[in-house]
């Protein structure tokens, strides 16, 4: 049992470390989104009983869920800038092989609920806009990370409560918004130089986090209940996220802190597209593993 819910975290975690899919993504596709969130909520509102099945629950996946994320941050780093391309055709290797099983896993709902369909374009119009209108996206200028100013350490703030959002909820991955912000590698570097015990990015490291557990505490009730109560709309927005954080990744070159023109058809590489794909269908066949 620890060994599956190990690696069910470490899969969680290589997906929220990198753009494309989110870490409840792979949960859902991985069979136990619901319990995932349920535990969260559980752990903060759940009786006795029920607060500590979700904390043995969780402490399981969070072990394999830091073991991922510390590897992944070590390795993104040192190849992400330089092979942006090939990085971001494995991502949406990722989002275009993710969807299908999505809609698979929710047949019976979405074939029940067609009306709620409006909520794809709903998705896809977020995200777009988000990536869009940003004003990093398409720029000359980074986020510099190396003088925190009040207005800056605001916006890692909320940056760090909307990116675990995504995280959270299956669809656009956190990881892809702080693309989009200009923040990925700024705040990878930085959580790469505190493993690295280089302590100057601990502020940005350390108000990033604030805004994670304030995101993540007020994110799963809304989601747990969206999930009851509104299954197919949520389904379908999801289905939008994903869909249009293909355009967010696809645009992800521009926020770079030296900006690279957005990846057209030449700098696609389908072999890292199916690498993508390849994992993603891989994850999928471990929910057969009984918990």
């Amino acid at each position: 049992m620890f060994i599956i819910q190990f690696i069910r975290g470490f899969c969680m975690a290589l997906a929220d470390s990198v753009p494309g899919v989110s870490g409840g993504t792979i949960a859902f596709l991985l069979g136990f989104y619901d319990k995932f969130i349920d535990s969260i909520d559980d752990l903060l509102t759940g009786t006795k009983e029920e607060r500590k099945d979700a904390f043995v629950f969780l402490i399981k996946l969070g072990i394999g869920w830091i073991s991922g994320f510390v590897i992944a941050v070590l390795i993104l780093t040192s190849v992400f800038e330089s092979h942006i391309y090939y990085i971001s055709s494995l991502f949406i290797g990722f989002i275009i092989f993710a969807i299908p099983i999505v809609i698979k896993e929710e047949k019976r709902c979405l074939g029940t609920n067609k009306k709620a369909i409006p909520f794809v374009m709903l998705g896809i119009a977020v995200v777009c806009a988000i990536t869009y209108f940003n004003p990093v996206s398409g720029g000359n200028d980074g986020v510099n990370l190396d003088h925190l100013t009040p207005g800056l350490a605001v916006f890692v703030f909320f940056a760090g409560v909307i990116a675990i959002s995504a995280m959270v909820l299956p669809g656009i991955s956190g990881s892809t918004l702080l693309l989009i912000f200009g923040l990925y590698l700024p705040i990878i570097t930085a959580i790469k130089d505190m493993l690295h015990l280089d302590f100057s990015s601990f502020w940005t490291v350390f108000i990033f986090g604030c805004g994670v557990l304030v995101g993540i505490f007020s994110v799963v009730k809304l989601i747990r209940r969206a999930l009851e109560k509104y299954r197919a709309q949520t389904i379908y927005l999801i289905i939008g996220l994903m869909l249009g954080s293909i355009f967010a990744v696809v645009m992800g070159p521009t926020t770079l802190d030296t900006p690279q023109p957005a990846m057209g058809i030449h700098d696609f590489s389908i072999l890292f597209f199916l690498i993508g794909g390849a994992v993603i269908l891989g994850l999928q066949k471990m929910k057969d593993i009984k918990q």
